[in-house]
């Protein structure tokens, strides 16, 4: 029989890379969902705020995936969560440029175009959260 520990254990033996894949997927199927949602509520001409709101209502809910599934921290959380913000910040410019380029430019398709952002601005992500946000000093 798993126990609670034993899953922990088998969790955490895997890399930090993988287990932010897997999370960041859960962590952008949440997001892209709720850009999903304020796009059919408010429209295309729209995409912008939906992806404003997308962000900012998905940041509590990535920061503490982020904290305990794959970073591992310990308390700081209001230190932490600040340069995940600023993380953010740069992910959500990031953002908001390749979904434009991609829309006016590429793939013209608003939905696919916000996919393929998100995932692109993930590795900055990964990046900026392990060298940064979630440093281990």
């Amino acid at each position: 029989m798993f126990s609670i520990k034993k899953i922990s254990d088998l969790w955490f033996k895997l890399d930090d890379k993988i287990r932010f894949l897997f999370i960041g997927c859960v962590n952008a199927g949440i997001s892209y969902l709720i850009f999903v949602i304020f796009l059919l509520l408010l429209g295309d001409d729209w995409r912008q705020l939906c992806v404003a709101l997308q962000w900012i209502i998905s940041s509590v809910f990535s920061y503490l995936n982020q904290k305990f599934f794959v970073f591992n921290t310990r308390g700081n959380y209001v230190k932490e969560y600040l340069k995940c913000c600023s993380t953010w910040f740069v992910s959500y410019l990031l953002n908001v440029l390749i979904l434009e380029l991609l829309v006016k430019f590429c793939i013209k398709n608003v939905l696919i175009s916000q996919f393929v952002s998100l995932f692109t601005v993930s590795v900055v992500t990964y990046v900026l959260f392990k060298y940064f946000a979630f440093s281990k000093k």
